[in-house]
């Protein structure tokens, strides 16, 4: 059985591409272009000169004589549109003025630099994997978005990423080294537990906490929350990385907004991060010491975002530490606020929530976290 996909690259000497052919149960895969009959290519056999090198990433994965899905055929920022089966045969590169080896038009998956040696390798290097079902659901109603333009339209960049695939968010997101929610474990204690707990055990609520170390960019959950200042236009520390990390788009969907009062919380797309959405939250300024103003306004932090994720139907999020950067809030007293607001919520409302993770960039916030978990969510041993 015969499986054609729109393969989308240009060989370097601007030969226009169109699509690669893999039967199913062989060890052969042909490429057409316009103008030339079928290169026919196997593997560990040289490719002709003019396919020596494509300006796209081709990523292998045949297994056992089975089109795998992989997320590789991508270009990081941009979306991988793929033709229907009964386009497939048609070019992504259109000629000028009839000569099919000449176009100056590119694909969004073109892109300078990311090149693919494929004569040493044969098909095993240039075969890109996708189950023909898996091909389907990418090609149905798939839009191509810009996410590294801030001409693009916000609004509707937002909609296609909420209606896409996981494996169509992932070819248009921004971010290297994803982690999946999967490959982040459930919250055990470290050590010795010195301290009585200020909660009776619940094993339901302790299946929902995880704790890590390391870039909340790269969290594919429903939601991360941004630390954010009132404008909601960027800054530093966690804010800066989150708007870096999502492109321009981001800023524009703030500058919506009308800026955020401390304590508060709102929400917006997440465009080029893996997360499906931003929850931005303005922390008190404790530079001059902690009152029980600054206690309530942390606390209606971690409460709004938790309030606003509900609202919006969202299962898993993940907060990074609230106001306790440049805001000058003690990391100390800020991780008690969020633990107990944390445990306060689910005992409320667990049904709503899946997981929730507290992710921290420093070692010693770590340590905080590992010290005062147990306080919140003992657990029976």
């Amino acid at each position: 059985m015969a499986f054609q996909m729109s393969f989308a690259c240009r060989a370097k000497s601007r030969v226009a591409l169109t699509t690669l052919s893999y039967t199913q149960g062989s060890s052969c895969a042909a490429l057409h272009a316009p103008g030339f009959k079928s290169v026919i290519f196997t593997p560990n056999v040289p490719l002709p000169r003019f396919v020596s090198k494509l300006d796209c990433l081709a990523l292998p994965g045949l297994r056992d004589q089975q089109i795998a899905l992989y997320s590789g055929l991508i270009n990081r920022g941009k979306a991988a549109t793929f033709s229907t089966s009964a386009a497939a045969s048609s070019t992504f590169f259109q000629p000028i003025g009839g000569n099919p080896f000449l176009s100056n038009r590119r694909t969004l998956l073109s892109r300078p630099g990311l090149w693919a040696l494929l004569g040493a390798f044969g098909l095993s290097v240039v075969t890109a994997s996708l189950h023909s079902s898996s091909l389907l659901a990418m090609t149905s109603g798939a839009s191509t978005v810009d996410l590294d333009s801030p001409d693009t339209d916000w609004k509707e960049a937002k909609k296609v990423l909420l209606s896409a695939t996981q494996q169509q968010r992932q070819a248009m997101c921004r971010v290297s080294g994803v982690l999946h929610l999967k490959s982040i474990p459930i919250w055990t204690p470290s050590g010795q537990v010195t301290e009585k707990p200020l909660y009776q055990v619940n094993e339901a609520l302790n299946s929902k906490v995880s704790l890590l170390r390391g870039d909340i960019t790269r969290l594919e959950v429903d939601a991360v929350v941004n630390a954010a200042n009132k404008t909601l236009l960027g800054g530093g520390g966690v804010d800066g990385s989150i708007h870096r990390g999502a492109g321009p788009l981001l800023k524009k969907e703030c500058a919506t907004l009308g800026g955020c009062e401390t304590g508060q919380a709102k929400i917006t797309g997440a465009y080029g991060l893996p997360a499906k959405h931003v929850i931005h939250t303005v922390g008190p300024i404790a530079q001059g010491g902690v009152s029980q103003r600054e206690r309530d306004a942390l606390r209606s932090c971690y409460r709004s975002c938790l309030e606003v994720g509900a609202q919006n139907q969202l299962r898993t999020v993940a907060f990074p530490c609230i106001s306790t950067g440049v805001y000058g809030y003690p990391p100390g007293e800020a991780v008690d606020v969020a633990l107990s607001v944390v445990r306060e919520y689910l005992q409320e409302k667990h049904a709503q929530l899946d997981r929730v993770v507290f992710c921290v960039f420093l070692k010693s916030d770590e340590e905080l976290y590992q010290a005062r978990l147990p306080l919140y969510f003992p657990r029976a041993f």
